[in-house]
């Protein structure tokens, strides 16, 4: 899996018709800055309204998941949003002059293949990964819906299903790496059962309904009248129906190419939490309504994760800013640069990790005997990594002064010593005016919190002064 996030290089676009709606619609991809993430922008409407891939967006769940914000809907969102997980895309505006994704052949294999030929951008920031803290379950027991999220240190899903259907029977699907995405899910079809087409047709569905854009399973049998009036319906050519009980217009591409699109239907809603994931995904009998349950169960959790606080440190993965950039941007220098790396960067939060070790100045009269990383130490050690944040918002930061205004409700809950590892998180209070920026700020050693303070600080261009 990437550790960094990933847009395209340049704006793709696919055209086709809508599944439920019929309306024809050109879909273009352009590329998105870091944390960006997903989002939707309908340009064919005043205003041109834009649409957060959120969970909490979810208005529709009628044979597809269908999202709606600004007075702005998007219907059947999965099949695009599986497409850009699978390519492991994080950050993409979707402009669609028209109300739904165009549905293709019924798969993802269209928009993976355009995301290929224009390739993808690495970018300067960790992926914000959400790794599932203990299971996490869903049941639908009128459905017979199971689901779980297990703990994991990659994304791995299995799907299973079960339409006591003479010819689908049970089927199983899984995937053990999300790299498998592009060759082994993304070209699996939607499908649905002959007896179901007329009523869809009927409750106003499926207008752009295809035999080519959709695998029709027949499981009883079939007069020829039916056939005449499906083609009727349908406005195509009569089709038959091969022994398999798969009607005659196509071929499937797996003999469990249906349970591998209900495993694409769950990559793509659990799209809709907002963050990659790791873990491992069990789904009994999944279907939209399931997943999209499921999903807000799964983002709960991790909005409860995240009042917590405390930011986890991996020494291992590579850090978005390394003691060189942090240089560069930043103007202090020896004795007096006061943290060694940055872990995490948006437009809104920054995390900062400071190494203390006993070889610093400060510790040769700061208590001889008894050395203590000074409270002012923190302080400023806060105030540079929030330094980095702000400078984050102007594109040319070694143009730029910092200066630290003020600092309230401070307090020191532990003392640190040498050999302690620092995590300093910052996050703006309010977007910045006049440069002038207002933060919070926590420390932690080994998880708990040492230090919290609310600070600001002034941005100025070195010109000005």
């Amino acid at each position: 899996m990437n550790e960094k996030q990933h847009t395209i290089k340049a704006p793709v676009t696919v055209s086709g018709i809508g599944l439920h709606t019929g309306v024809m619609a050109n879909m273009t991809f352009l590329p998105a800055p870091t944390n960006h993430g997903y989002k939707f922008q309908r340009i064919d409407l005043p205003g041109q309204p834009i649409v957060d891939a959120d969970v909490d967006n979810v208005v529709d769940l009628s044979r597809g998941t269908t999202i709606e914000k600004n007075g702005a809907r998007i219907n059947t969102v999965e099949h695009t949003l599986a497409a850009l997980v699978g390519m492991q895309i994080d950050n993409v505006l979707i402009q669609l002059d028209g109300p739904e994704p165009p549905i293709m052949d019924g798969s993802s294999i269209d928009f993976v293949t355009a995301f290929q030929e224009v390739g993808l951008e690495e970018q300067n920031a960790l992926r914000n990964y959400f790794e599932i803290p203990q299971g996490i379950f869903y049941k639908d027991s009128e459905r017979e819906v199971e689901m779980a999220a297990l703990p994991l240190d990659d994304y791995r899903l299995t799907v299973m299903v079960d339409y006591q259907s003479p010819v689908l029977g049970s089927q199983h699907a899984s995937i053990t790496d999300i790299n498998q995405f592009p060759t082994e899910i993304a070209s699996c079809r939607t499908f649905c059962f002959l007896h179901e087409l007329e009523t869809l047709y009927k409750q106003n569905l499926i207008k752009g309904g295809d035999l080519n854009n959709a695998i029709v399973v027949v499981d009883r049998v079939v007069t020829e009248e039916e056939l005449e009036n499906l083609a009727t319906l349908l406005r195509k050519p009569k089709v038959e129906v091969k022994k398999e009980g798969i009607l005659n217009n196509v071929d499937l591409r797996y003999k469990n190419e249906p349970a591998r699109h209900k495993l694409l239907d769950l990559i793509g809603d659990l799209a809709l939490i907002g963050r990659p994931l790791k873990g491992q995904i069990l789904a009994a009998r999944p279907g939209h309504a399931a997943n999209v349950g499921f999903a807000k169960k799964i983002k709960k959790v991790m909005q409860d994760a995240a009042i917590q606080n405390v930011p986890i440190y991996d020494p291992k993965k590579e850090s978005v800013m390394d003691i060189n950039k942090i240089v560069q941007t930043l103007p202090h220098r020896f004795p007096f640069v006061l943290i060694d790396k940055i872990i995490y960067l948006d437009g809104n939060t920054v995390i900062g990790v400071k190494n203390v070790t006993m070889n610093e100045p400060q510790f040769q009269g700061h208590f001889p005997g008894n050395p203590v990383y000074p409270g002012v130490y923190q302080i400023e050690s806060m105030a540079q990594t929030g330094g980095i944040l702000v400078l984050s918002t102007v594109p040319d930061p070694e143009n730029y002064w910092t200066y630290f205004l003020g600092v309230d409700k401070c307090r020191f809950r532990r003392k640190v010593i040498p050999g302690d590892t620092i995590i300093f998180k910052c996050w703006l209070l309010a977007p910045i005016k006049r440069g002038i920026a207002k933060m919070q700020g926590q420390a932690f050693v080994n998880g708990k919190m040492v230090m919290e303070a609310e600070m600001s600080a002034s941005i100025v261009r070195k010109d000005n002064v």
